[in-house]
């Protein structure tokens, strides 16, 4: 299912991921690392793949429009594990 984001809001996801997680999620999902930082926004295709991200110029970076949500999903569960509170209870 595609997803319409803002540049500048993908760019802010990519930066708060703990280091380490373009790694991760190039190994579970089977692709190179360099395919994740294109879906992110980069633009190594020798090394890489392209993933289904079109940018269309506008405020804020451009709209983006990502064809496939997976890499952004499992970005997402990483920030969403990342920023997770400790609890006492969790200690």
């Amino acid at each position: 299912m595609a997803r319409t984001i803002t540049f500048n809001e993908l760019r802010d996801i990519k930066d708060r991921l703990p280091d380490g997680s373009m790694h991760c999620i190039a190994d579970e999902l089977g692709v190179s690392v360099e395919t994740v930082r294109n879906y992110f926004g980069g633009y190594n295709y020798k090394n890489g793949k392209s993933c289904g991200f079109h940018l269309e110029p506008g405020p804020n970076g451009g709209i983006v429009v990502l064809d496939d949500t997976t890499i952004l999903e499992k970005a997402l569960k990483m920030l969403e594990e990342k920023e997770k509170p400790i609890s006492v209870a969790d200690a």
